[in-house]
């Protein structure tokens, strides 16, 4: 056929649609791996590393050059049509021992069990039917990348095709209904959702695959050609959908953990104002670790601002922090952001005078409230009008 999406060059390469996917989907396994190992008696996690597991295998073993690299060594042409079908039969399985997995729990239930041994008892019975067709069929012609559409008519070959694709369409079809009806499920932590958005599409995707090949293999039946939908269109639609279903699994694990970096940077640079009060006290500074993680540094910037306040505890005027409560209070702040004023008030004026207080202060707020009171003194021009303000006489304020 003329047209056959010849100017498109890209569909006619398969590298990217192989190994793309292929790099993100062994991405999100090794994200995966650690708690797959650590948890494995964990229904949902083995289903998500047998479903990443076999998408790589798939996308390995169904590379033009690994088809000829098989055939070439078993020396049975074509041999690699069943290996490869049964690989996409494994994965078709493992997307639906995943939703058995999902919707009933991480549980041992007896329902959980029997929707396993169907899924699995079905799906074996595929991989066995396929090779039973392929030893029937007379495939003598090599064919690496239009074997669907070139052995459509042949008896048995025609099977086997068929029952592969039926197989891959009904449990991408199931896969893709339930993550849609997933994501309208309330309470979904947002990272998670919009994996499952992705993922969504992603099978989705995987349904033009199927029926991209179900079409061309019908043409085929019926006179027509169409196999530039199996040969080009049918590849690209697999590589977006795999790609998307790997995204889709690193989403929610990628942005959690820069959700959480980010957070903790942003904790600890907010204490900054406390910490570099608290060297004045001190002399000395926090432990430098570069290679420490962000949780670790947050908490040991914590504990020197902690064990620095102690040092200073015996200078706390507790008759200073009330009046300058009074006065944040007179200021129109609430008595929240107040009591953080009047605190980070207290904490200057026993650093800057170092004198005994008339009345000690229980340090116990200041122990507990770091972070607002290092935001407090991070806003100097607030801070600067309620020191003003508690030691201004009342007359003259009112003045």
């Amino acid at each position: 056929m003329p047209f056959a999406l010849e100017p498109s060059r890209l569909l006619t390469d398969l590298n990217v649609s192989v190994w793309l996917p292929t790099v993100l989907l062994a991405a999100a396994l090794a994200i995966k791996l650690p708690s797959i190992v650590k948890m494995w008696r964990d229904p949902l996690l083995r289903a998500v590393g047998g479903l990443l597991l076999f998408g790589c295998a798939v996308f390995v073993s169904a590379a033009p050059s690994t088809i000829a690299w098989t055939n070439r060594v078993t020396g049975v042409p074509n041999i690699a049509a069943p290996w490869v079908y049964s690989l996409i039969t494994a994965l078709s399985a493992s997307w639906l021992l995943l939703i058995v997995a999902w919707r009933n729990g991480t549980g041992r239930s007896a329902a959980t069990r029997r929707a396993t041994r169907r899924v699995v008892g079905a799906y074996a019975g595929v991989v066995v039917g396929l090779w039973v067709l392929f030893a029937c069929a007379d495939a003598p012609v090599e064919r690496p990348r239009d074997l669907d559409t070139y052995y459509a008519t042949t008896p048995f070959m025609r099977e086997q095709i068929l029952l592969y694709l039926l197989a891959h369409t009904l449990a991408c079809s199931i896969t893709a209904r339930v993550i849609w009806n997933w994501i309208r499920t309330e309470g979904l932590d947002a990272w998670l959702r919009c994996g499952l958005r992705i993922l969504a599409v992603g099978y989705s995707l995987n349904l033009l695959f199927g029926g991209a090949k179900l079409t061309a293999v019908a043409a085929r039946w019926t006179g027509h050609d169409l196999d530039w939908l199996s040969t080009y269109l049918a590849p690209a639609a697999a590589c977006a959908s795999a790609t998307l279903v790997a995204v889709g699994f690193i989403v929610p694990h990628a942005g959690q953990y820069l959700q959480e970096h980010w957070r903790l940077r942003r904790v600890r640079r907010q204490l900054r104002p406390l910490y570099l009060l608290m060297r004045r006290v001190t002399g000395g500074r926090e432990p430098f670790a570069p290679h420490a993680t962000g949780e670790l540094r947050l908490i040991r910037r914590e504990t020197f601002i902690r064990d620095a306040l102690l040092q200073l505890s015996r200078h706390l005027d507790d008759g200073l922090r009330t009046r300058a409560y009074d006065a944040a209070l007179a200021l129109g702040h609430p008595p929240a952001r107040a009591e953080a004023l009047a605190t980070a008030v207290m904490l200057l004026d026993a650093v800057q005078s170092r004198r005994e207080p008339g009345t000690p202060a229980d340090p116990g707020y200041l122990m507990r409230e770091i972070h607002s009171v290092a935001r407090a003194l991070g806003s100097p021009a607030e801070l600067q009008t309620v020191r003003t303000r508690t030691t201004t006489p009342a007359e003259s304020a009112r003045a």
